[in-house]
């Protein structure tokens, strides 16, 4: 039975500030698909601002060469073998190619932190529209396909254009960051930050990626229209 003296020396644990972010300087990032468009911007970008990053393609030469060309510190190295050698995985690969890419590497990724930044997309004379995936999302595609990793979501919204532009300093965007793990979402948002003028937002939990992805065909008409590099700001927070 608890007494009113008792009840003055209980205290609630202060509330973890949503801003306080762990150091993720010293993590390795392996970028799968790193030698196309998005994956190459966002290695160059994560090097750039001091992370050990290594890219990963199906061919270990393509990846040296593309590494070869960023320079920064930036490796190159066969899919399995980027993924073996990091701490944290970002899937850059076309969606395509998404699920086999996965299901070849279910071993080399158990137990690591695994970023899905893919965007189920299909293009007519409309335009870009969202696919559906049987899974709900490719993020939940991947969780599917890889049961011993951490899966999360991240990098939909970001310009490869803006990205791969060494003329630009810091890219103004927020990034979505979905996941079931607060520990991960916080090293995913953390990540981001580390590029300039990014912030990583929570987003919500895995089932909610499909509306994330889906997004980005409407970015792509706003640019269409605007001839623009379109990102994302969440506001009042």
């Amino acid at each position: 039975m608890t007494t009113s003296d008792d009840a003055q020396t209980v205290k609630k644990a202060p509330a973890k500030d949503p801003w306080e972010l762990p150091d993720v300087s010293g993590l390795v990032v392996g970028v799968l698909g790193g030698t196309g468009d998005q994956g190459r911007g966002l290695a160059y970008r994560l090097a750039k601002a001091g992370q050990r990053v290594i890219i990963g393609s199906r061919a270990a030469e393509r990846a040296e060469a593309a590494a070869g060309e960023l320079g920064l510190g930036v490796e190159g190295a066969d899919n399995a073998e980027c993924a073996r050698r990091s701490d944290i995985v970002i899937v850059a690969v076309p969606w395509d190619g998404h699920a086999k890419t996965l299901e070849g590497l279910r071993e080399e990724l158990a137990g690591k932190l695994v970023v899905d930044c893919v965007n189920p997309l299909g293009f007519d004379k409309q335009g870009a529209y969202a696919l559906k995936p049987e899974e709900g999302s490719a993020a939940e595609q991947a969780a599917a396909l890889l049961p011993d990793s951490r899966v999360t979501a991240a990098f939909h919204h970001l310009s490869a254009v803006l990205l791969q532009d060494p003329e630009i300093d810091a890219i103004d965007t927020d990034v979505m960051v979905l996941g079931e793990s607060r520990a991960d979402t916080d090293v995913v948002q953390a990540l981001a930050a580390r590029i300039p003028g990014m912030r990583g937002v929570f987003a919500g939990r895995l089932r909610n990626a499909h509306q994330v992805e889906s997004l980005v065909a409407n970015l792509i008409s706003v640019n269409r229209r605007y001839k623009a590099h379109a990102g994302l700001r969440v506001t009042d927070v």
